[in-house]
């Protein structure tokens, strides 16, 4: 799902790992780092809160996030 959000609204095409520094791997400034937060929300139907963005650093951040929102199995959050 991840790597799906970001080659569809970021233009990012590649490999994805857990270790990943969100800011860096994606290069995000302020837009896209909201345009990442809106399809993440829209596609797990979770809302992220300040908390949550505060301490989403890696891409496992971000998956670890997710899970907990949704209370997910590991695989849905891929």
């Amino acid at each position: 799902g991840i790597a799906d959000i970001a080659a569809n609204h970021l233009d990012w095409h590649g490999s994805i790992a857990r270790d990943m520094p969100l800011l860096e791997a994606f290069d995000l400034d302020s837009l896209r780092q909201l345009t990442l937060v809106v399809a993440i929300e829209d596609r797990f139907r979770i809302r992220l809160d300040e908390q949550d963005e505060a301490s989403i650093v890696t891409v496992g951040d971000l998956v670890d996030a997710i899970r907990r929102k949704r209370g997910a199995t590991p695989a849905d959050a891929r």
